[in-house]
């Protein structure tokens, strides 16, 4: 119907007086700090248990405690295994030279704990903005449960499962880019814009996003009767010239940012601008992609469908917001990033219902849930005046959409990453954690090891740390793991047969237990 009924202030549930916002910022800071809690608890008894790994923990490990030495964020162990040399910067796999910020607490403590935790700080801080926004429409108590939902959200959760990532960064950037210029401070949220292109080189895809969005906006928010707006015409009728200009200049810039950092950012430190190139259904390269979707766009719908998967994860981004986004235009801002992994042909890991992909899109898509349940609530409100005459006094409790959000997410809980919770292995220590952990003893300080996957965090700290995969490199010691499936190799099985192999090429076994096989030869650090 209107736009302008659908974005209202308040509808109730804020508490009034000095007392009333004393009372929510303590309400408020109180949910920020237990979701920093519970995300660093379980993040750290992941680390403690053995259950993180080389790739990706150790690479983020080893590039910021690069930047703490005032270097480039060198990470070998990337490098290494991925054929571009012990000397590869991070800047030449992801253009993310924001986690440059979290140098100085490597001073503090040296180790991936000190990711995690920042991490749990950082994703936390998302709720403030996100209660802000949803406050202005829907009330206090809506606000809470939108905050809640967010904290407890499943894309949160299975990120944690995935050690620590750049997406760290994204829900508190995003969440602040759109509450701020929903709320008129357009600098800021210009400033949220550009700190989140330095997190990934594809977030400019998130800013043309919003651009779209900010394209969709009409004159003095939606406040124009139906009448006014049937009479208009066109994108021009409906927005004045400087929402225009900033609609527009949000897209420009996201797009040129994206191809300025993936085509030239990425190759000056050392990348390759191909590596990640995951469209050969569409086409070799994004020309022939681009004209390809353009002349077949039922292929692009196919793909978008193959293989099923990613219809399920979509789904499954809009069920626990009872599908709430979809009716808000502000859902237009997660389209581009989403339909990057989902227009995608390899890299499996993009379209799944796990790791960390998600969790770049979450904070947007509550603000879009928050959003389409104040427009739907204004279009019900309308024709209840419109058609009812006074027949239906009563009202729909602006918390409601929300706080079913809210029950949704928590029915969710026991099917994504935070059931883990439940096992009791994750809270003390087992047989498997404590072999592991003699296992990395055995390693000297300062020296270079290949480890396996699970063991490198524990290494990090005091020594080198390669992946230990199908070839040699050099180093004089390897921890194995011959029982259980470790990345990158295919089975057990052939993790057996490495182990001989480097049997075969003169290393000697000097530990072995619960699977964990420890070999070391006397040859000279290659590096």
């Amino acid at each position: 119907m209107v736009e302008a009924v659908a974005v209202q202030g308040p509808a109730g549930g804020s508490c009034a007086g000095r007392g009333g916002d004393r009372r929510r910022r303590a309400v408020l800071a109180a949910l920020v700090a237990a979701s920093a809690l519970l995300y660093g608890a379980y993040s750290l008894m992941r680390l403690r248990a053995f259950r993180t790994g080389s790739y990706d923990l150790v690479i983020f490990d080893q590039a910021i405690r690069s930047y703490s030495r005032f270097g480039p964020p060198v990470a070998i162990v990337k490098g290494v295994h991925n054929d571009f040399g012990p000397d590869f910067s991070i800047l030449g796999d992801h253009f993310s030279p924001i986690l440059a910020l979290l140098a100085p607490l490597y001073w503090i403590h040296d180790g991936p704990a000190t990711l995690l935790v920042a991490q749990a700080v950082l994703l936390a801080l998302a709720i403030p903005p996100i209660w802000r926004y949803t406050e202005r429409r829907l009330g206090a108590r809506a606000a809470y449960c939108a905050a809640g939902a967010y904290a407890l959200s499943w894309p949160i959760a299975e990120a944690l499962a995935f050690d620590f990532h750049e997406v760290a960064f994204v829900p508190l950037l995003s969440a602040l880019m759109v509450e701020r210029h929903d709320a008129g401070r357009r600098l800021q949220a210009a400033a949220a814009a550009f700190a989140l292109l330095l997190v990934k080189e594809d977030m400019g895809l998130l800013l043309a996003g919003f651009g779209l969005y900010l394209l969709t906006r009409p004159t003095g928010r939606g406040r124009r009767s139906l009448r006014e707006l049937r009479g208009l015409r066109g994108l021009r009728g409906l927005l004045p010239p400087g929402e225009r200009r900033e609609g527009l200049a949000y897209a420009a810039a996201g797009l040129a940012a994206t191809w300025a950092c993936s085509r030239v950012a990425v190759a000056a430190f050392g990348g390759d601008n191909d590596y990640y190139w995951a469209y050969g259904a569409l086409g070799p390269d994004l020309p022939h992609a681009a004209m390809h979707a353009v002349t077949h766009p039922w292929d692009v719908v196919r793909v978008l469908g193959d293989p099923p998967q990613k219809l399920l994860t979509m789904a499954l981004l809009l069920l626990p917001l009872i599908f709430l986004p979809l009716a808000s235009p502000l859902t237009l801002t997660a389209v581009p990033l989403l339909a990057e992994r989902m227009l995608a042909s390899r890299f499996s890991n993009w379209w799944e219902p796990h790791y960390h992909y998600n969790a770049f899109i979450v904070a947007v898509l509550v603000l879009a849930a928050a959003d389409g349940a104040a427009r739907l609530r204004g279009r019900a409100r309308f024709a209840r005046a419109r058609f009812a005459r006074g027949r239906f006094p009563g009202r729909l409790p602006s918390a409601a959409p929300m706080a079913g959000i809210l029950a949704v997410t928590v029915a969710c809980l026991p099917f994504f990453a935070y059931r883990h919770l439940a096992d009791p292995a994750l809270w003390r220590p087992n047989e498997r954690a404590r072999a592991a952990s003699a296992a990395v003893a055995r390693v000297p300080d300062g020296a270079l090891v290949e480890a396996a996957n699970g063991l490198g965090p524990a290494l990090t700290s005091r020594a080198r740390v390669l992946l230990w995969d199908d070839r040699s490199h050099g180093a004089p010691w390897v921890i194995a793991q011959v029982e259980r499936l470790e990345f990158p190799f295919g089975s057990p099985a052939e993790q057996r047969r490495r182990v001989e192999a480097l049997k075969a090429e003169g290393y000697r076994e000097v530990f072995r237990k619960d699977g964990y096989v420890v070999l070391h030869e006397d040859v000279p650090d290659p590096w």
